[in-house]
Order: C-alpha cells, then sequence, then structure tokens
C-alpha cells in the first residue's frame, strides 16, 4: 500500500497577509483550498491514506481536514514543534513509514494532476533507487522575443512559453523508506537529501509535459491569480489517466 504526505509547516510569507491568518495550503484558489484539491487527486488516484506533516498554523489545518472522512480518506498528522525544513519534517515523521511500502510526497503548496503512479512504478521496477522526483518543464515568467538573429529585428513575442529544453522539480516524489537514511534532522531536502542521492545514482525522474498535465507552484499572490484563471479556462482541475 501506497501513503502520501503532505508538506505543510512552512510560513508562506510571500503570499502575506493572506498566511497572517491562514496557513499557506488552506489559500484559496478559485473559492477552493490548494490542500483541498491535493486531496481530491490522491483520492483519485487510488491513496487512501495521507499524512500531514503540519507546522504553522497547525490547529487551523487539523480543524478545516479532521480526519479526512470527507474526502474519502484517512488523515493523520505529524507536528513540527519548531522548523524543521522539508528533510527535517519527513524526518520527524519516520515513525510513520512502514517497511517495504512507497511513500508519495507532495509540497503543500502545489496544484496539479499528474499521475503519481508513474513515478510510484519506476522506483518500483528500479530497485537501486532510493527516490524518484516528478519533473515538469519550466514556463518562462517572462515573455520571450522572437529575434532574426541574422537581421536583429524583433519578428514577434511569445507570452511565457513553456521552455520544454529545461525541466524542473515538480514538488512530487517517490521515496522507499530507506530515504530516512538520507534525511537531515533540520534542513531541506532540496539542499541536502536530493544532492547526494544523485550523486550516488540513487535518485531518477519521470517527465510530466504540460499540457495535457497540469502543474502550478503557489508562492505569490499572482499566481493565485493566474491559477484561478487557468482552472476556469481548463474547467477544473480534473486529472488526466491514460497517458
Amino acid at each position: 500500500m501506497t501513503i502520501a504526505m503532505i508538506l505543510a509547516g512552512g510560513y508562506g510569507k510571500r503570499l502575506r497577509p493572506l498566511t497572517l491568518e491562514v496557513p499557506k495550503p488552506l489559500v484559496k484558489v478559485a473559492g477552493k483550498p490548494v490542500m483541498f484539491y491535493q486531496l481530491e487527486w490522491l483520492k483519485y488516484y487510488g491513496i487512501s491514506e495521507v499524512v500531514i506533516l503540519a507546522g504553522y498554523l497547525k490547529e487551523k489545518i487539523i480543524e478545516t481536514i479532521g480526519s479526512g472522512s470527507k474526502f474519502g480518506l484517512s488523515v493523520s498528522y505529524v507536528i513540527e514543534d519548531d522548523p524543521l525544513g522539508t528533510g527535517g519534517a519527513l524526518r520527524n515523521a519516520a515513525h510513520m513509514l512502514r517497511k517495504d511500502e512507497t511513500i508519495i510526497v507532495i509540497n503543500g503548496d502545489i496544484l496539479t494532476n499528474i499521475d503519481p503512479n508513474k513515478i510510484i512504478d519506476k522506483l518500483e521496477s528500479e530497485r537501486d533507487l532510493v527516490a524518484v522526483i516528478g519533473s515538469v518543464p519550466l514556463r518562462s515568467p517572462y515573455g520571450i522575443l522572437d529575434i532574426d538573429e541574422e537581421k536583429m529585428l524583433i519578428r514577434g513575442f511569445k507570452e511565457k512559453p513553456i521552455l520544454r529544453e529545461y525541466w524542473i522539480n515538480a514538488g512530487v516524489y517517490a521515496f522507499r523508506p530507506s530515504i530516512v537514511d538520507y534525511l537531515p534532522e533540520k534542513g531541506d531536502i532540496e539542499k541536502t537529501t536530493f544532492p547526494e542521492l544523485a550523486e550516488n545514482m540513487k535518485l531518477g525522474t519521470v517527465k510530466y509535459d504540460t499540457p495535457p498535465y497540469y502543474w502550478r507552484s503557489i508562492d505569490t499572490h499572482k499566481d493565485l491569480e493566474e491559477a484561478a484563471k487557468e482552472l476556469e479556462s481548463i474547467g477544473g482541475l480534473l486529472p488526466v489517466k491514460g497517458i
């Protein structure tokens, strides 16, 4: 059985003043908290057990999500009293890991409908791997100029194109329980665990093209606005199977 862990301990400073009273995973996009989308996504893909790794404003998360029964899930919590970073938060939850069980981990500020079974399959089929990262193509934060290099004339403009020659960490991971051996007591997996695994050839990835998949990290007020428009344009965050 696969369990999922949601990293939900951060302060969400770039979303203040919204996050002064609401934890980042409960900030609403198109009228619904980010974490609601995540729980519905996990449920859709057959994951029924979720552990929320909470810290900042943890009471609000527990009060809002509760046991998870309203989502058709079993939800439990592991609390960090002081900020531990993503790696420390996972190590703090090591007692929740079971032998030979795959763990799906998702950052608490991600909106996506990528199929997590693809990274699970890669992890389970390649026994040398300890972790698999989902990766998505980079969307340029700026408009791009289409330049005629010979004449140095501008032929046109491309508004925030997807740059498929560059791929970024999607914040969705599949781990073996042995990931604990690589986790810091305090610190972020992106700066500690992943570089060590990559150096030892134990870190894989699965590429998810967008579209047809959808992915966005909610970091700023502008992200909230743009995500709401995108979800409206695609008719909601509907999962995509069979790709």
